[in-house]
């Protein structure tokens, strides 16, 4: 063939190359007759997973009732309104299967007011109110509560509205009164006989009236480690994606009962 004919036949033999080509890469992506395996399956993508409890509300109603101990003791002979007060929870509280207050929770109070004892009459006492929950994870929100009863090992009582009250000294008084008379009386008798028995007795008598009026009765007092029953006097919200704890076994050890002086 001769330089001429072969640069003419150039376009004809480079379009059938192309087309030769073409045919095999389709026969290749596309094989003859039908397919006895399934396609691939096509992965779907991954939708990411919503937060937990991101923002879910937790309410905790009115009138649930929460243990909790005294970490530090009041009494009327030195607290004052104003004063702090400090607790720790000493039962958890759950919903839903769920804890949402676990155990060694923090709150905080403080005295609403503080009277001492009279000289004659009157009892010491003291009303408080808690205003702040604080969780292990840190977590703090207000409250509004008040503890309904308490147990300190004295007499004191408690109102619904936290006001503690200390036990009467009547009994005490009257004590106070026959131990001075019986005294007295004795020390009549030895000095001057019968006569001097009825003298002894009336300046006994007249000695432990004076000490009554002049000491106060009993304080009013809860002793640090002292178990309170306070209830949530409206409901209280809490943010789901706060309330994830871990290693809710390791709470920190609750404060001893208290070991009051009858």
């Amino acid at each position: 063939m001769s330089q001429r004919q072969r640069r003419v036949m150039r376009p004809y033999l480079l379009c059938a190359t192309t087309m030769l080509l073409t045919g095999i890469s389709c026969s290749a992506q596309q094989p003859d007759g039908p397919q006895s395996d399934a396609p691939p399956a096509v992965a779907p993508k991954p939708v990411p997973a919503p937060q937990a409890g991101s923002s879910e509300r937790i309410t905790i109603p009115s009138g649930t009732r929460v243990g909790v101990v005294l970490e530090n003791g009041i009494s009327t002979r030195s607290a004052k309104p104003g004063d702090s007060i400090y607790l720790q929870t000493s039962f958890p509280i759950t919903q839903n299967n769920r804890i949402v207050i676990p155990v060694g929770s923090y709150l905080r109070g403080e005295l609403l007011e503080s009277k001492r004892p009279g000289k004659v009459k009157g009892k010491g006492e003291f009303r408080l109110r808690l205003d702040t929950l604080i969780l292990p994870n840190g977590y703090t929100v207000s409250l509004n509560a008040a503890p309904r009863s308490a147990d300190s090992g004295g007499k004191e009582t408690m109102d619904s509205e936290g006001k503690v009250t200390g036990g009467g000294g009547k009994g005490k008084d009257v004590g106070t009164v026959a131990q001075t008379t019986a005294a007295g009386a004795g020390i009549g008798a030895i000095a001057r006989g019968a006569k001097g028995l009825g003298i002894g007795a009336g300046i006994g008598a007249a000695a432990g009236l004076a000490a009554v009026l002049l000491t106060r009765g009993p304080e009013a007092e809860l002793p640090r480690g002292s178990t309170l029953d306070v209830v949530l006097e409206h409901d209280l919200s809490l943010d789901g994606s706060q309330i994830q704890f871990t290693n809710l076994g390791q709470a920190q050890p609750i404060t001893p009962p208290p070991a009051q002086q009858p």
